[in-house]
C-alpha cells in the first residue's frame, strides 16, 4: 500500500548540511519538496520506518516529524513534550 506522507524537520545546529536528509527523503519513492523542511512522499514504507531512516541521518538534538495521511498517524523525535501530548490528546477528536 502507498503511504502519502508529509515529512517536517528542523535541524538545529547552524551550517548543518541538509544533503544526508535530502538524499534520504528523496529515496523513499515519489516526492515534492512543498517549502524549505517541509516534504511530500508517496512511499511503500509506513511513518514509522521513514521517521527511524531519516532519524539515522540527523544529529541528536534535530527534530522530526513524518505524518501519515493515508492512515491519519504520525511519528516524531525531539518534539516538545507540550506538544507531543497535545497532538496525541487531540489527533483523533
Amino acid at each position: 500500500m502507498a503511504n502519502n506522507l508529509f515529512i517536517s524537520y528542523d535541524l538545529i545546529t547552524p551550517g548543518q548540511n541538509y544533503d544526508a536528509v535530502i538524499g534520504a527523503i528523496k529515496s523513499l519513492g515519489s516526492w515534492a519538496h512543498v517549502h524549505k523542511s517541509l516534504w511530500y512522499v508517496n512511499s511503500a514504507l509506513d511513518h514509522e520506518a521513514v521517521a527511524k531512516m531519516i532519524r539515522a541521518k540527523m544529529d541528536q538534538n534535530d527534530s522530526l516529524m513524518v505524518i501519515n495521511a493515508s492512515t491519519n498517524n504520525f511519528y516524531c523525535f525531539n518534539v516538545k513534550d507540550e506538544v507531543l501530548k497535545y497532538m496525541q490528546q487531540q489527533w483523533y477528536l
